[in-house]
């Protein structure tokens, strides 16, 4: 089988500190922006990745959701319990310290994980838990 991860999806509630984030603290490339009302989907990827993608979307396009069910989302996204993001780096170190000064939201500053990895973690503007392993 030959299969690769093209998207993921990650929900958003503030479409301008969501595409601030991850375009200036993150890094990322913005791949496409669509607006619909006041609605928003920010497609982002890792430069020199163009197959890599993550789809930023709001919560208010999640279909077939009763409000009730958005309220909850929306409750545990703030909690940064509802969705979450991996990714690697050759110096997660160095990373931790360039995002720390960008004044992004850290959950845990590196550290040498049980499980033989060394990462971090931050929150993005929804409350998103953006962990950074060390790659090998």
């Amino acid at each position: 089988m030959d299969m690769t991860i093209h998207a993921s999806f990650l929900p958003h509630t503030d479409p301008e500190a969501t595409l601030t984030f991850y375009r200036d603290v993150l890094g990322f490339e913005v791949r496409n922006n669509v607006k619909y009302g006041d609605m928003a989907w920010i497609t982002v990827g890792p430069p020199g990745q163009p197959d890599t993608s993550v789809v930023l979307q709001p919560v208010a396009a999640f279909p077939g959701l009763t409000d009730d069910e958005r309220r909850m989302i929306t409750e545990m996204m703030a909690k940064g319990t509802y969705a979450a993001l991996n990714l690697a780096t050759k110096d997660v170190d160095a990373t931790f310290n360039r995002l720390q000064a960008s004044d992004a939201e850290v959950v845990q500053e590196p550290t040498d994980q049980p499980y033989g990895v060394r990462d971090c973690s931050f929150r993005d503007p929804a409350g998103n838990l953006i962990r950074i392993q060390q790659a090998n």
